[in-house]
């Protein structure tokens, strides 16, 4: 098998919110514009994006993972934008996206939301034309290349003001462990995606993944050779262990970000997986946005070892 290369990146926050109208900012999405107006807007940058993607095809990886928070407010019509970007950003069957929080900030049908994203969303083998209705029984979804299974979840329900908090319900977790084995006996290098950071303490309470334990307990149990999120909005390389060896589990931070401080500025993750002797070899070189050259430079890489 040769080289397999993904690149991964995260709540990009590309919409621009022109045209909201007051009828659109009940509950808790006024909060949501009210912080897009006060500091999202010049930390978002359109230009930081457009520069990520540039870089991105230059290297021209496999595919692309994103792993939620396209949007700000979870609007209908920011769907619309997202999936147009999409479009410009490569075919579903190279790109594979997941939800993010704000994209659920307050209860919306699915129809007019994340069916637009459809297929970049859902399984290979899903039934497009039910899963544009409902979000019933779409994840945990699993799109296979190459030899590299995408595990993708959704932790992104409503919350209340001031909350950021995730949950995988019942069952999608169940799913997920028949998924993860069955994978698993095919000997295909499984990544988990999901928006919220999978481990307690990463980020606070109040945006944290409220069963991370129960995650934690099912990745530990079933196996995984990598997990990858966004939600926290800045650098983060920490595993999972195993009774074998620990699960790495590696998040970026917005696409999109100015950034106060390095790790926390725009960033994106190449990876090359390959197998060798019945084990998983995984290189990620780490893509950093430099303010300086307004370009992206190679940070640092990683050799992950996965048996």
């Amino acid at each position: 098998m040769s080289d397999f290369t993904f690149a991964h990146l995260s709540d990009p926050h590309l919409t621009t919110l022109e045209d909201v109208e007051i009828g659109d900012l009940f509950s808790k999405r006024v909060l949501g514009y009210l912080s897009w107006r006060s500091h999202r807007r010049t930390e978002h940058q359109g230009e930081i994006l457009a520069r990520l993607v540039d870089d991105v095809r230059i290297k021209n990886p496999n595919h692309i993972v994103i792993t939620g928070d396209l949007t700000h407010l979870g609007l209908p019509a920011e769907f619309e934008e997202a999936k147009d970007w999409l479009h410009d950003l490569g075919p579903a069957t190279h790109v594979t996206v997941i939800p993010g929080n704000h994209e659920t900030y307050v209860a919306t049908a699915w129809e007019k939301t994340f069916a637009h994203w459809a297929p970049y969303l859902l399984s290979d083998q899903a039934n497009e034309a039910e899963s544009l209705s409902s979000a019933e029984g779409v994840f945990p979804t699993v799109r296979i290349r190459g030899r590299v299974a995408f595990i993708g979840l959704s932790s992104a329900q409503p919350t209340l003001p001031f909350l950021a908090t995730g949950t995988l319900d019942a069952a999608q977790l169940s799913k997920l462990e028949e998924v993860l084995r069955q994978l698993g006996r095919q000997n295909l290098c499984r990544v988990v995606l999901i928006h919220h950071p999978p481990l307690s303490g990463i980020v606070k309470w109040r945006k944290s993944l409220t069963n991370a334990s129960t995650l934690e307990a099912i990745l530990a149990q079933c196996g995984a050779e990598l997990v990858l999120h966004g939600h926290a909005h800045r650098s983060i390389m920490t595993s999972i262990s195993t009774p074998t060896q620990p699960i790495p589990v590696l998040g970026v931070p917005s696409a999109s970000a100015v950034g106060a401080t390095p790790d926390r500025r725009a960033h994106y993750h190449l990876y090359s997986v390959k197998e060798r002797s019945g084990a998983w070899d995984i290189q990620v070189q780490v893509y950093a946005y430099s303010a300086e050259t307004q370009r992206f430079h190679l940070d640092h890489e990683q050799h992950l070892a996965v048996s």
